[in-house]
């Protein structure tokens, strides 16, 4: 169970992630990397940051390159947090693939869908 401390440093530091990233791929142009979840250890020495990037087929690449880079966007939140936080929590960053899961799941219901109308539709014609 997460205590409301630990809630509301995760979504301070999902704020100050979200700005960091809108910042560096602003330079990239048609990349977008959104922070859609922060989870903050009980002794907030660590957080897991989920990531949601677009174009999904860059995903992997954005990834990697987020995580080489990880000290200098510590270095940046630390920065920014330097007012509220003591010590700036160590950062590890996983792909939040759960849109990947959900339209999946639409894919896997939508021909069933749509075969449900068609059969709606010669019942109202008979």
């Amino acid at each position: 169970m997460e205590s409301k401390r630990q809630a509301k440093i995760a979504r301070f530091i999902q704020k100050e992630l979200s700005e960091i990233f809108r910042k560096q791929t602003s330079a990239l142009g048609g990349v977008i990397v959104s922070v859609s979840q922060v989870r903050v250890s009980p002794d907030l020495s660590v957080a897991k940051a989920y990531l949601s990037i677009f174009p999904p087929d860059k995903s992997a690449e954005i990834l990697e390159n987020i995580k080489a880079q990880g000290k200098t966007v510590r270095y940046e939140l630390a920065q920014n947090v330097r007012e509220v936080l003591r010590k700036c929590p160590e950062l590890q960053f996983y792909l939040d693939d759960s849109l990947d899961y959900i339209e999946n799941i639409d894919r896997l219901l939508g021909p069933k869908k749509a075969h449900e109308k068609e059969d709606g539709e010669k019942k109202e014609e008979n």
